[in-house]
């Protein structure tokens, strides 16, 4: 059996700094939904950058998510954390552009969230939205591949 053990905040936030992309968790029509997602950390806060769509959409009807990071060595060394909190859409100007500059910084092209930009049948173009999540709780799981047996 393979020893896992927790890991501590500090381990968290280290992993997460690190790997900038996991699967978020939301509610789709009343159903469980995750999705593979890129996001950012700047002063401990997570962003997440996307286009206006199903997701946003889910997000605003149910504000509760999860964030589900991992680094995977092989089936014995790997590291998982979940991110429990609250998203909220940045609205205010200040907050929006601070956001961009960090996340253009980290990632100039906008990929994949802006890698494909279409018109739809009205002339409208897809807009993006920058969600905070609140950290309600963190938690995490490690294992350096040392078996029990």
């Amino acid at each position: 059996m393979l020893d896992i053990d927790e890991m501590s905040s500090k381990e968290i936030e280290q992993l997460l700094h690190t790997v900038g992309y996991g699967h978020l968790g939301c509610i789709h029509e009343g159903k469980p939904y995750v999705m593979p997602m890129n996001y950012y950390i700047e002063e401990q806060e997570i962003y997440l950058f996307t286009t206006i769509g199903m997701k946003t959409h889910d997000i605003d009807a149910n504000p509760e998510v999860c964030l589900q990071v991992e680094e995977i060595q092989d089936a014995l060394h790997w590291r998982s954390a979940i991110v429990n909190g609250r998203a909220s859409c940045l609205t205010i100007k200040e907050e929006i552009d601070r956001a961009m500059h960090f996340i253009e910084e980290r990632n100039p092209t906008l990929s994949p969230g802006m890698a494909r930009t279409w018109i739809d049948a009205e002339g409208r173009s897809e807009a993006i939205a920058i969600y905070r999540i609140h950290e309600t709780e963190m938690s995490g799981r490690t294992t350096d591949g040392v078996s029990s047996h």
